[in-house]
């Protein structure tokens, strides 16, 4: 199982980064007595056989994890989303791209903690490679929206211990303020 909500976020982002995505959309969304999380890329996607089994545990892409013949991510996602009385669905497209979308009923006992968002973000931003990834926080009507590529050029790139500093204090304010 996951422990957070924002595991599964980093969890479902980093394989859209493994996936060689040039663009990560991610949605964390607070409204209407339900939490949403939505994982959208372009990256290399899945065909139709694989979509078909992408939840199976007993299953996992060939060649994905070396040594390893089961999958349990997605898995547990969507135990976590039923358990919590919502959903999971994935739609997915050889050489398109891929979305996972979760919700869950924020009043659920059964929903995990949010965890630690901002450093979930700041992780996932941080991530070697050239890419783009957007993430998009409502709660209500309060909302914020960021995008790797004017978060690294705003604090002069991921690479020194002060970016990092700067990005986390820009991110936890962001949060503060929903």
């Amino acid at each position: 199982m996951h422990a957070s909500v924002s595991d599964i976020l980093a969890d479902v982002a980093a394989n859209s980064i493994e996936a060689h995505a040039a663009r990560i959309f991610v949605l964390l969304a607070e409204r209407d007595g339900m939490l949403t999380l939505s994982v959208e890329d372009n990256g290399k996607g899945m065909d139709a056989e694989i979509l078909a089994r992408a939840f199976d545990p007993f299953y996992t892409e060939p060649g994905k994890h070396e040594g390893r013949r089961v999958g349990l991510g997605l898995p547990f996602v969507r135990q976590t989303c039923e358990a919590c009385g919502g959903t999971a669905t994935l739609t997915s497209e050889k050489g398109v791209g891929t979305k996972l979308s979760c919700t869950f009923k924020l009043d659920s006992f059964d929903l995990p903690p949010l965890g630690d968002v901002v450093a979930t973000v700041l992780s996932l931003m941080s991530y070697p490679g050239d890419f783009e990834l957007i993430f998009s926080r409502a709660r209500g009507e309060s909302t914020y929206e960021i995008a790797r590529s004017e978060l690294g050029e705003a604090i002069g790139g991921f690479e020194s211990v002060q970016s990092l500093a700067l990005a986390r204090e820009f991110l936890q304010s962001q949060e503060e303020d929903l």
